[in-house]
């Protein structure tokens, strides 16, 4: 049949037929490289040893993460969406026992920083509130150079080795057929993966709990995610893993509040970062080490190089150094955040790398990824990006250069140039990488010390307290629930079930299916198809540690103040001024932030005749972006108030959500009108005649959890 005689455009159809040669069909086909060479490992880089450093020659390797690299222009693949500000690092205290480097001998320095936080899966047009990991890059301007520490906000990541990267995210971004969801790992191609994937089921734990929504940026924890070294002026070196702890404690929303906070503000981090600095309540994080003595290497029940697996706090205690603050906005959005390029492989004397595979394979992506959206091997030359150290070598033009070079040579040795730039010793400041005696066969494989996928999530579900447990289950359930394959949730519960039988019974029963009790071939399917299958299957998990007190959020409060906490006043013409001007002036003097949500714009009166400049009309706010309400009394204001019905439900909302409210006078009436008059006479967060002293220390708690299990019985 013609394309005339089938209705379509002759010249349409030509253009099909043109699109039609470029289209390929993987079913019943083997994996290959671009040039057709049959690959039989897609899932480990080629090492020096089992546990030994990536080998440059892995063109297999560098094929599949230099395409995935180069995908988009000019967007980042992942951590698009970012917000950054400027501060300093100061030490604590000098630790030449365990590194020469500068930054951690100088007590003296203030170093300055950029620090960029980030989302993973979605683009730079996705919302704040995304259950995901979060980026925490950290760029330190030293005398000696820059240092980036480029980790994320869990400890742990997905993947053992880099040769995985890609297939990691290609399964959790948008699937390529219809380009949905965005920024969500709640559909089929992502636990298809993850199903298949073990490994992946520590870092996914953290992220279905609260881990996965924090109340901001500078309420969340970051982590160098891998083991670094240190080497001291003798040469001796220990294993690192860097720890930032936010000192205003490490809180989340839930995800109700997620998902309206990602309607109502879908800026709702990036502007609480800005305002925070703005108004003078700079962020700060101490840093923390983990330090191990390379003879202690393997005297775990877990592999240090293992991206996967943390440290318990219980085993390697954190010795805190020194202190990060954020205390500038960047000038230009562009110019600083988007343009910044983290680098794990910027490094100053004293700190080295381990072997880590993923960690080995991230040395090479991140160069290749900047020049890819960047544009130019003189990225380091833009302003954000430049070392405060003096800078000299003999690398020349490229596009957009924009040094200017003098001099007839550029290249070493010269004698024409005097022999400069001319070579430093290590004693000179010069960095030398650690020597490390490799002893091993070329190898494309995975030690067997890495296999063990069920502890450690199972550590830290056991940790978890009551609630954030139901939290977790509950955003198992949700996810699995917008999977459509019923083979794909079946084989997530029977992963499921590994780390936590109770969990994965209650996942099972929200989604109407059975727990498994086996799956149809191997377990861990990200092997060689050459490798001993039975050897790379995960092992029943091993009980090392009971819990660890800091995996939960309960005991990760931090300070108990409450600076920055978004306070609404419910209030309208004629509220009460004395009980207002006690309550807020308690609340200011803590460094809240007082916002009045009246039942419109511009200015409301007190009962004394004073105008109060209002934050936001009831009509275009929401409760979830408020950690706690405040009612003042006066009757004329609290029955204007009662006719709105939105108000309300604004008081519904932050009940329901465990915030803390109070009331004085007449603002009972409208607690009487809601569902938390049922219940607030037996709740510890709910305040009637003020209290100011009680409500603050209750809003330092964040949330008031015992009233979990009655605020379900509130209307959503």
């Amino acid at each position: 049949m013609s394309a005339k005689d089938n209705g379509v455009p002759s010249g349409q159809s030509a253009k099909q037929d043109q699109l039609d040669q470029f289209r390929s069909d993987a079913t019943d086909q083997p994996m290959t490289t671009n040039m057709g060479l049959k690959v039989n490992d897609a899932g480990n880089s080629l090492k020096a040893g089992i546990r030994g450093g990536t080998l440059l020659e892995d063109f297999w390797l560098r094929e599949k993460i230099n395409h995935f690299d180069h995908e988009r222009i000019p967007e980042r693949i992942v951590h698009a969406r970012g917000s950054a500000a400027h501060g300093v690092f100061e030490l604590y205290e000098a630790i030449p026992q365990f590194t020469k480097a500068g930054i951690f001998n100088d007590v003296g320095r203030k170093t300055p920083v950029f620090t960029r936080f980030s989302t993973v899966a979605g683009s730079k047009g996705s919302p704040d509130l995304a259950r995901d990991v979060r980026g925490f890059a950290v760029k330190f301007y030293t005398e000696e150079g820059v240092w980036d520490l480029v980790g994320n906000d869990i400890p742990v990541f997905f993947i053992q080795d880099a040769m995985k990267f890609p297939d990691l995210i290609h399964s959790v971004k948008p699937e390529p057929d219809r380009e949905i969801p965005q920024a969500q790992s709640a559909h089929d191609t992502f636990y298809d993966w993850v199903s298949l994937t073990p490994e992946a089921l520590h870092n996914h734990i953290w992220v279905m709990s609260d881990r996965g929504i924090p109340r901001s940026l500078r309420m969340m924890q970051g982590f160098g995610i891998h083991t670094f070294r240190m080497i001291n002026d003798e040469g001796v070196a220990h294993f690192v893993r860097f720890h930032w702890n936010p000192v205003q404690g490490t809180h989340s929303v839930t995800w109700d509040e997620a998902v309206k906070i990602n309607g109502a503000d879908p800026d709702f981090h990036r502007r609480d970062l800005w305002d925070a600095i703005d108004a003078g309540q700079f962020p700060e994080w101490e840093l923390g080490l983990q330090i191990i003595p390379e003879e202690d290497e393997h005297k775990f029940d877990f592999d240090l190089l293992d991206a996967t697996k943390l440290i318990p706090e219980e085993m390697v205690p954190l010795q805190v150094v020194g202190k990060m603050t954020l205390n500038r906005n960047p000038d230009n959005f562009f110019a600083e955040t988007e343009q910044v390029a983290f680098l794990p492989t910027h490094l100053v004397p004293g700190l080295d790398f381990s072997n880590d595979p993923l960690l080995q394979g991230r040395l090479f992506s991140y160069r290749d990824t900047q020049l890819s959206r960047l544009g130019s091997v003189n990225f380091e030359q833009i302003p954000i990006n430049r070392t405060l150290a003096p800078n000299h070598n003999d690398q020349r033009d490229g596009h957009m250069q924009m040094s200017v070079p003098k001099g007839k040579t550029a290249y070493f040795p010269n004698t024409l140039g005097g022999g400069c730039p001319f070579l430093t010793s290590q004693k000179e400041g010069a960095f030398e990488s650690y020597t490390e005696r490799i002893d091993g066969n070329k190898i494309r494989a995975r030690s067997e010390s890495f296999v063990d996928y069920y502890s450690q999530p199972a550590l830290f579900y056991r940790s978890l307290t009551d609630w954030e447990k139901a939290h977790t289950a509950d955003a198992y359930t949700f996810e699995l629930g917008k999977c459509t394959y019923p083979h794909v949730q079946k084989r997530m519960l029977y992963q499921i079930s590994q780390i936590d039988e109770a969990l994965a019974q209650q996942v099972a029963e929200g989604l109407g299916l059975e727990v498994p009790d086996s799956v149809d071939g191997p377990v861990n399917q990200a092997i060689s198809a050459d490798a001993d299958v039975e050897k790379m299957q995960p092992p029943k998990k091993k009980i090392y540690l009971d819990k660890s007190d800091a995996l939960s959020l309960t005991f990760r409060m931090g300070s108990k103040g409450i600076a920055t906490r978004q306070i609404a006043v419910l209030a309208a013409d004629g509220f009460d001024a004395e009980d207002f001007t006690a309550m807020t002036d308690k609340l200011k003097a803590e460094n809240a932030v007082v916002k009045i949500v009246a039942p419109h714009g511009g200015t409301i009166t007190c009962s004394k005749g004073h105008d109060h400049e209002v934050f936001s009309g009831i009509m275009m706010t929401e409760s979830v972006l408020f950690d706690a309400v405040y009612i003042p009394g006066g009757k004329k204001s609290v029955d204007a108030l009662l006719k709105k019905a939105k108000y309300k439900k604004f008081v519904d909302e932050a009940f329901m959500h465990c915030k803390a409210i109070a009331v004085d006078g007449e603002g009972i009436q409208l607690l009487k009108a809601t569902h938390v008059g049922e219940y607030m006479d037996d709740d510890k967060a709910v305040f009637v005649d003020g209290k100011p002293q009680a409500f603050v220390d209750a809003i330092a708690q964040h949330r008031n959890y015992d009233r979990m299990e009655v605020a379900k019985m509130v209307p959503a």
